[in-house]
Formats: C-alpha cells, sequence, structure tokens
C-alpha cells in the first residue's frame, strides 16, 4: 500500500520543496524553522542510522539477544520527534530510537535493555518525558491515552499558555492497528477529547503480513469512524513528518481533541535481527522505497539550499564516533548483581520486597560458605 492522492508530501523524491493546496497549511510551519534545527534534522538521521546498523553488527557477534532496526524510518522519527515540546510526554512503541535520543536518552540504555541488563526502562522524566519501549503491541496506545486524559483532568490543556499546554505523542506501526488496545484507545482519546497525536508508523510489514492483508483501505481511514480527524504524510520526508505532527499537536494541546497521522514510511532491514525478510518480500518493492531513502533526499534539499561538503564530512565523522564509542561501551558491559532485581519494584521503599531481598542475599551467602 503506497502513496495515494491525500499523502502530504513537502519534499519530492529528489529533494525539492513541493507547493500545492494540499502542503499550503504546513509550509508556514517549515519557514519559521531556523538553519540550525534544519541540519539537525540531518545530522540525527545519519547519526542514529549507524548508530542501528553498529547495534546490529553487535548482536550478530552474540554481544545482544536482538536489535530491533529503524533503518529507512529515520525521517518519520525525527521530524515528529522534534516537533513535540519539552512539556509533552512521549510514548513509544520499540523502534523509536532517535526519538528517544533527541528527548535526551542515551542509546545505550536501548542497548543494555536488550542485552537483557536492565529491567528495560529508564526514568521518563530523565529523558524528557520519553516514556518506556513497549514490546506488548499497540498497549502504549492506552497508556498514551490514559496520560492524555490525566493532562485534561490536570487542566494542562487549552490554557492559551505555551509553557503549559502539554499533549502526548505516541507511536506505533500498522500491525498494532489491529489490536484491540489500540482501537480501544481510540474510543477514549475520541470520548474524552484528550490531547495527543497517534503517530503511525506504516513501514508496510507486521513482521512477514503485508499491511494489505490487514486493511482494505488506507489506515489513516479508520480514525474517521472513531471521530478523530486524521492525515496520510509522506514518511521518508522529515518536512512533512515535522509540520502535521507540529499541527496536530498545537491543535492536542489547544484542546481541539486527538489526532491522527499515518506516516507511510518503509522498514528497509528486517522486523528484528531473528526475522529474516528475504522470505516474505519481493527485491522490488524493496527497491521502490530505497530510491525514495529519506536520508539521500534530505541532503538533496539541504544542498539546494547551499549548504556544502563541510557539514556533511562532519556528521559523517560523528556518526562513525558515535558507532565506534556504542561498540566500546557495549563491549565494556558486565553483569549486573543479582539485587537489582529487587530494585524499582516499587516507587517506595517496601517491607516485602526488604525481606525477599535479605533472604536472597542470605541465600546466595550460603553457597559461597559450602564453597568455601
Amino acid at each position: 500500500m503506497s502513496y495515494t492522492e491525500a499523502t502530504v508530501q513537502l519534499l519530492s523524491p529528489q529533494g525539492s520543496l513541493v507547493e500545492s493546496d494540499a502542503t499550503a497549511p504546513y509550509l508556514p510551519l517549515i519557514a519559521g524553522l531556523d538553519e540550525s534545527r534544519l541540519l539537525d534534522f540531518h545530522r540525527q538521521m545519519v547519526v542514529i542510522r549507524r548508530f542501528d546498523i553498529e547495534a546490529g553488527n553487535l548482536q550478530r557477534q552474540g554481544q545482544l539477544a536482538l536489535w530491533i532496526p529503524s533503518l529507512g524510518q529515520e525521517a518519520a522519527q525525527v521530524g515528529s520527534g522534534y516537533a513535540a515540546r519539552s512539556q509533552d510526554h512521549i510514548f513509544p512503541a520499540y523502534r523509536e530510537h532517535v526519538v528517544g535520543r533527541i528527548r535526551g536518552l542515551d542509546p545505550m540504555r536501548i542497548i543494555e535493555m536488550l542485552r537483557g541488563l536492565s529491567h528495560g526502562g529508564w526514568v521518563p522524566e530523565e529523558t524528557g518525558n520519553f516514556h518506556l519501549f513497549t514490546l506488548v503491541i499497540g498497549s502504549q496506545a492506552l497508556h498514551a491515552t490514559g496520560y492524555a486524559m490525566g493532562m485534561r483532568f490536570d487542566g494542562v490543556v487549552g490554557t492559551g499558555d505555551p509553557e503549559v499546554d502539554a499533549a502526548t505523542l505516541v507511536y506505533f506501526g500498522d500491525g498494532a492497528t489491529s489490536q484491540g488496545d489500540v482501537n480501544e484507545a481510540f474510543v477514549f482519546a475520541a470520548s474524552y477529547q484528550t490531547p495527543q497525536v497517534f503517530f503511525l508508523q506504516n513501514n508496510h510489514w507486521a513482521i512477514s503480513v503485508p499491511v494489505e492483508r490487514q486493511s482494505r483501505t488506507p489506515l489513516y481511514l479508520r480514525p474517521a469512524g472513531f471521530g478523530i480527524p486524521s492525515v496520510q504524510i509522506d514518511g521518508n520526508d522529515v518536512l512533512a513528518s515535522y509540520a502535521t505532527t507540529r499541527a496536530g499537536l498545537d491543535a492536542a494541546r489547544a484542546g481541539e481533541g486527538p489526532r491522527f497521522i499515518e506516516a507511510l514510511t518503509y522498514r528497509m532491514g528486517a522486523h528484528t535481527t531473528s526475522d529474516d525478510p528475504t522470505k516474505y518480500r519481493e527485491d522490488e518493492e524493496t527497491r521502490f522505497w530505497s530510491e525514495r531513502d529519506p536520508i539521500t533526499r534530505y541532503e538533496a534539499y539541504l544542498r539546494g539550499k547551499g549548504v556544502g561538503d563541510d557539514f556533511f564530512r562532519e556528521v559523517a565523522v560523528e556518526a562513525e564516533d558515535l558507532a565506534a564509542d556504542a561498540r566500546r561501551r557495549t563491549l565494556a558491559l558486565t553483569d549486573p548483581p543479582t539485587s537489582k532485581v529487587f530494585a524499582h519494584v516499587y516507587t517506595d521503599a517496601h517491607p516485602l520486597v526488604a525481606e525477599e531481598a535479605a533472604w536472597y542475599s542470605a541465600f546466595e551467602a550460603g553457597y559461597e560458605e559450602a564453597g568455601s
């Protein structure tokens, strides 16, 4: 299921700005971006792709239990991630590595999780309100909706103060739209007019099931049945991703209710490193999307604006440095103490957990005494 007549595209595959009736509402949002932010779009896409490839290599070399690639989806994530304000809360699925990085998450936290060294979490208030990766397909849509309901109850929606008004942004894939949790989230979001944006990254494959087998109509049409305004965009266009998400979040924060964005992109790699996409995908389809690579397209746009080779060389070096640093730090990781299993079970200290931790410590000590 590729582009439709409704697809909003601000950058052509050749990297030129598209000016039309469909893009007119969004072009002012792009015009308002300063040069540093435009350059950051490219920087983040390139750096995270290199990190992503290196993490996949580390998994193949036995350093990680699993890796979840984001190759090909950089524009959808970078544009939307930069559209959020600091007070917004972001609920990822499990592939939004660069959104976490934009919000302040050290990507090594993801590597630690997929190496099995952590409980799989971080403290959102320490990572720019970027919440935990959610491996249960679609459940984060309910988490985001519940949080957005709380925002409305707390009175941080529709005040007119840009420093106060807040919203949630939740990511999920095309496969998740077949889950009950996502559809239930639509019901509550529409009923309570929650301040949130549902951001669907339609990468065309729910593991080995193509999107056309899940839906006979474009997925952006589904929310209309729940009363949620929606838009379909070219997800390999970082400017379209930014502008439509910015517009959607602004409307949500203003108290106008939820919005839905379907970003048409493509998962160039495997679903995870446990998957072999060559068994179910056609080369022609992969070639079609590789010709619409988000980084190549955006580089052409920047070069058209006069950005020179020095910048692109600088970004390439930064990407290599991050990849090398990730490898070095991964190889230096050590196993956590067994006591870690008792940490963060509750927010505050709990006597039952303390009792169990003491018992386990004595249990382990018994083995050490027996061995000596």
